[in-house]
């Protein structure tokens, strides 16, 4: 007995450029911010980089027969802008032939691409002109996904434009723990505003090329956000925390404005937010063919001074990364997305946990808390299909253990052992357990 998935629902895995590719100075590649943040002192654990990653430039034809060997349907990539434009308004074919290759190996493997156009890693030559502090990166990033689009649309027909704005701009720009490493509010304001126009602005260049049976949209890591007591000022928190996070994305691309309240907050921290111009809105609201979301925890939160809201600590058991595991969480978020925001499909775009894999004296890697992580979240990706929300597919994060940001290589994602020393690939337990769920359409 189990739950069975439609026959037209996708089952996927993806990954990112920085995080996998590697070959970071070849075929007139120019560094990205993660470049340079990974190589300043004390920024990423272990003072890891992308320079080899999982070497997924010189090893993807591998690692594509072994996503068919697992049964993958499709598999969501990220392109690496600073290959595609190594100096500002300088296109590199060179760059762009890997995507091509890339693209035309998953065709033939009856595996469906999913291209997303920004995963984080912005050229430097951009951040050196001010990157998505500049109004004009609105501009450049648009120039970017013209190519791309004109290139691989004839092979590509699902396009995610930006993957978790949130992160580029909060934690880039205002936290400081991903690059450009920058503690300033205002900039991370500035950063999501153009971030969110040169999406709106891009998906409306998208229609203009009237391309063919294809569809586009954005991934946004919504994150729930419950009040960690029932007190007015944990309520009050939670409010904040949450429009913090996920209304300042939510709204302007569904409602075409910001969110009042946080106005009013962010005002009273900055005196001057005129970046946001006439007619912005309009263009960020651009419709959506589709919304990608990113689920891998909640957050509990209770009242403080800081920004009015601090995080506080659940009683479920977390993962390497220290998420609280919270299936239902990914239920209710879902709901109110729909209820609050659109009607158009979902995607789940990433959902998946680290955890401290090793190779046993089998040779294998048994992940049995991986698999339990993900039978639990796929019985709530199943109920919500049962009930009638219109989810499309879901996407495991990741297909292989990769660089985590500024983790380094310290967290293991992957249904996909890599042993960094000799790029060994090692399927692990938990990939033979997808692959199951794939060919079965059943979770048991």
């Amino acid at each position: 007995m189990g739950i069975k998935f439609r026959d037209d629902f996708i089952f996927g895995v993806a990954a990112s450029s920085y995080q996998i590719e590697g070959a970071v100075e070849e075929d007139g590649r120019t560094p990205s911010i993660w470049d340079e943040f990974s190589r300043t002192p004390g920024k990423v654990r272990g003072g890891d980089t992308g320079d080899t990653a999982c070497d997924h430039y010189h090893r993807y034809i591998q690692d594509i027969s072994l996503m068919q060997k697992i049964g993958i349907e499709a598999y969501s990539f990220s392109i690496s802008w600073p290959r595609i434009f190594p100096k500002k308004g300088k296109y590199n074919s060179k760059g762009m032939q890997f995507y091509i290759d890339l693209v035309k190996e998953l065709v033939s493997r009856n595996i469906r691409p999913v291209a997303t156009l920004f995963h984080w890693d912005l050229p430097l030559w951009a951040h050196r002109l001010g990157g998505w502090l500049n109004r004009d990166s609105v501009k450049w990033f648009t120039e970017y996904a013209l190519i791309i689009f004109e290139t691989l649309s004839e092979d590509v027909k699902t396009w995610i434009t930006h993957c978790e704005p949130m992160c580029s701009s909060l934690l880039g720009y205002y936290r400081g723990s991903h690059a450009p490493g920058h503690t300033d509010i205002r900039e991370a304001l500035t950063a999501a505003h153009h971030i969110l126009l040169s999406h709106g602005r891009t998906v409306k260049a998208f229609r203009n090329l009237d391309i063919e049976d294809s569809k586009i949209g954005i991934t946004l890591n919504v994150i729930p956000v419950y009040p960690a007591t029932g007190s007015a000022d944990d309520r009050f928190a939670a409010r904040i925390a949450d429009g913090h996070l996920n209304r300042w994305f939510l709204d302007p691309i569904f409602r075409a404005s910001y969110p009042e309240d946080m106005l009013g907050m962010y005002r009273s921290r900055i005196d001057d937010l005129s970046f946001i111009k006439r007619g912005d809105l309009e263009d960020i609201s651009a419709t959506n063919d589709f919304l990608g979301i990113n689920y891998y925890t909640r957050e509990l939160i209770k009242y403080s001074h800081d920004f009015d809201f601090e995080r506080a600590r659940g009683d479920n058991p977390r993962t390497e990364m220290d998420w609280e595991i919270v299936p239902g969480a990914l239920y209710r978020l879902v709901h109110r997305l729909r209820d609050d925001y659109t009607g158009i499909p979902f995607y789940i775009t990433e959902n998946g946990a680290a955890f401290a894999d090793r190779k046993s004296r089998d040779g294998r890697v048994h992940d049995e808390m991986r698999i339990n992580y993900l039978r639990d979240h796929l019985l709530e990706v199943a109920k919500l299909c049962r009930e009638g929300v219109d989810i499309r597919g879901y996407f495991l994060w990741s297909i292989m253990d990769n660089f985590e940001w500024e983790h380094g290589y310290s967290k293991r994602f992957g249904i996909m052992y890599v042993d960094y020393k000799t790029q060994e690939r090692i399927l692990k337990d938990s990939a033979y357990w997808y692959s199951d769920l794939i060919r079965s359409r059943v979770l048991r």
